[in-house]
């Protein structure tokens, strides 16, 4: 690739971009990134960072923090709420991980390696989907029942509290 072609790829991105609102940019910048990391899975370049999620020195390409483990994170989370066990899994699949969506059950399984498995983990879910703004949004739902496989995805203020809980401030409503 010549510098000339990557100009243009960036004058092409930039006109694509341009007309789109706020939210929507950075969903597509979001999968772009997500889409076209190297081969190794760490981004070329610069990472992305999406507006509005604070960035502390060890954040990696993704927005997250370098956790070696899912312990690590839990134990710099400190969550005492199932609700809050549930979004710092959620935090662990969907930014650590790198999964751009989750199911219940993976959360749950995570929580149970530590030790710290959740009662119904579908209700924390629901009471975080209900919170305003909602930390969390179900994107499907697979099975007519009420025990069917819902699949989740952190929202942005999601994912800012649990980073406010890893900087060491209180969850506030996520109780």
């Amino acid at each position: 690739m010549t510098e000339d072609d990557e100009i243009n790829a960036m004058m092409q991105i930039a006109a694509a971009l341009t007309p789109l609102e706020d939210g929507v940019r950075t969903r597509v910048l979001t999968w772009a990134v997500s889409r076209f990391r190297g081969a190794s899975g760490q981004s070329a370049g610069m990472p992305f960072e999406a507006p509005g999620i604070e960035k502390s020195p060890s954040v990696s390409a993704n927005g997250s923090e370098q956790f070696g483990s899912f312990a690590e994170l839990f134990e710099a989370a400190r969550p005492s709420t199932e609700r809050e066990k549930g979004l710092v899994a959620a935090y662990w699949v969907q930014m650590c991980q790198s999964q751009p969506s989750f199911g219940s059950q993976a959360l749950n399984d995570a929580l149970k390696d530590l030790g710290h498995g959740v009662g119904n983990i579908t209700d924390a879910l629901s009471a975080l989907k209900e919170e305003r703004p909602a930390l969390l949004l179900q994107l499907k739902k697979s099975g007519t029942s009420k025990q069917a496989r819902k699949t989740y995805k952190l929202t942005l203020e999601g994912i800012r509290r649990v980073q406010g809980m890893i900087g060491g401030e209180p969850a506030s409503s996520a109780a």
